[in-house]
């Protein structure tokens, strides 16, 4: 990471002044986990993204030209995020980024944004160190994101357990190697503790582990009445599934790192049954807009979208109403333009970004019933 950073900051000057646009096309660079563990987060994502850039250019493009997607891959790594986001910068020369989902793999990213300068428009990563400086405190200047963040999605989460499941005694399973794992069960304990709740133990394991039977073990001898699993889907699908083979029967409940049809597919339909996680939107909407959105989608995919689909077709439509709005292909431009989007209509809501460059959004809770995903409610901030 710090050769990529260093590398990245002698060509910055060199950058000054470039932009992603040719006499008839506008660069945008869309990078996301199209390999690795978050696969399936980050192609839907990037769906989204080149379905609101095809719909954009039917009507014309922006500024009078046709935009271009440069797709890339960060291969659900961290250091594989800053180096792709260096050659879209340096290399494909493109005028503003969008994508990612894994809090650690935008972090990654947002420091090769800041450092040359190109803005950065996170799709769903939820951890509040993607947009403020976790040494400084300060808000970053060139990095932005469409979702909800953690202290809001931890919250609800344990609202949920407390006030709908009315369940009092949790065990929480952290990913200890993802800054988003770590940091949403830090606010559903904070919430959760407040709320009246009780923390019995939390229980550490890391991305890629295969067998979690000795830490369900410990947490079955606990006798909680509530697990909360912060993780993504691979871990969490054989978390649940080796739980209910071990007898655990209780309530589970997660947050949007849950939301990939591989849930199922690896900790199968009957044992995902009593489960929850909270979510950024739901494909059960009645809105007109999104009701819009899963039709085209559908048509364009031949799947119905899940939530970081509308996350990535959101954020593309963001991106691309920033650089109208902006009249102009200057990074430097878009950056500020992206900082005034208030009001901006998308598929998940209204859409306003704040002081510190969040989105504010509801979330919904949904249930996982005989495989599929069930709305169950949803919460306003």
């Amino acid at each position: 990471m710090v050769a990529v950073l260093t590398a990245v900051l002698l060509i910055t000057g060199v950058l000054a002044g470039c932009g992603g646009t040719s006499s008839n096309e506008i660069k945008i660079g869309v990078l996301n986990e199209m390999t690795g563990g978050n696969a399936t987060m980050g192609t839907s994502s990037a769906n989204g993204a080149k379905m609101a850039i095809k719909e954009a250019n039917a009507k014309g493009g922006v500024l009078g030209k046709q935009i271009k997607a440069i797709v890339a891959d960060n291969k659900s790594e961290p250091s594989e995020a800053a180096n792709a986001m260096t050659k879209l910068a340096t290399q494909d020369k493109v005028v503003a980024i969008t994508g990612m989902f894994a809090s650690s793999n935008a972090i990654a990213a947002s420091s090769v944004a800041e450092a040359t300068k190109i803005p950065f428009l996170a799709v769903g990563a939820t951890n509040p160190k993607v947009t403020v400086d976790e040494k400084t405190n300060k808000v970053k200047d060139y990095t932005f994101r469409v979702c909800f963040i953690d202290p809001f999605q931890g919250t609800v989460g344990a609202n949920f357990v407390l006030n709908t499941l009315q369940l009092k005694k949790a065990v929480i399973l952290v990913d200890n190697s993802s800054d988003y794992s770590k940091g949403l069960a830090a606010f559903f304990k904070d919430a959760f503790t407040k709320g009246g709740g009780t923390v019995l133990a939390e229980e550490a394991y890391l991305q890629k582990d295969q067998d979690f039977k000795t830490i369900l073990t410990k947490v079955k001898a606990l006798n909680a009445d509530i697990l909360y699993v912060p993780g993504y889907y691979e871990e969490v699908g054989k978390i649940v599934k080796q739980a209910r083979e071990m007898g655990i029967t209780v309530p589970m409940v997660g947050g949007d790192g849950w939301d990939s049809p591989k849930l199922v597919e690896i900790g199968t339909a009957a044992a995902l049954d009593n489960t929850y996680f909270t979510n950024h939107y739901s494909v059960d909407d009645t809105s007109a807009e999104s009701k819009a959105f899963v039709e085209a989608y559908k048509k364009e995919y031949g799947q119905a979208p899940d939530a970081l689909a509308v996350l990535g077709y959101d954020a593309a439509n963001v991106l691309i109403d920033a650089i109208k709005r902006a009249n102009s292909t200057e990074p430097a431009k878009i950056r500020e333009a992206l900082a005034a989007t208030k009001d901006f209509m998308t598929v998940t809501g209204s859409t306003t970004l704040n002081a510190t460059h969040d989105a504010v959004k509801n979330a919904v809770i949904i249930e996982m019933k005989d495989g599929k995903q069930m709305y169950k409610a949803t919460v306003k901030p």
